[in-house]
């Protein structure tokens, strides 16, 4: 710990850059959602029962494009979510080490270096989108 040397501008720079890039990220999740939506609907569907009393399911291009996007959840959340802590927690270091804590900086920065916990993010997505209904 007794070589550290931060600049407070050049991290408030990164962590700016940082936080545009995670926006972008977001941005663009989206639009992927929306546009895997929107594929899905327009792929079709399968038809049961000749007589229309059947009813319709969704096709199997629809499907397999849930099964992709059912596959690939936790990789489209960690991005933006990585970004995230590692900025936070820039920040938090640099804060400490401004103030002459380093332990407590120190302790920041290896917090920063976790993966974030993707599983406890998306179930807290879930219900909250549950809620909204």
């Amino acid at each position: 710990m007794t070589g550290w040397d931060i600049s407070p501008a050049g991290v408030q720079s990164v962590v700016s850059n940082v936080r545009d890039a995670a926006d972008a990220m977001n941005s663009g999740i989206t639009l992927y959602g929306k546009s895997v939506e929107g594929a899905m609907t327009s792929a079709g569907t399968l038809s049961f029962g000749t007589d229309g009393v059947g009813g319709d399911a969704a096709g199997l291009v629809a499907l397999a494009l849930a099964k992709f996007v059912e596959g690939t959840e936790r990789d489209m959340a960690f991005l933006p979510l990585r970004a995230s802590n590692s900025a936070n927690g820039a920040v938090e270091a640099t804060n400490a080490y401004i103030s002459g804590s380093l332990e407590q900086a120190w302790n920041a920065q290896r917090q920063a270096t976790r993966a974030p916990d993707v599983t406890a993010f998306l179930e807290a997505a879930r219900k909250k989108a549950g809620e909204g209904r």
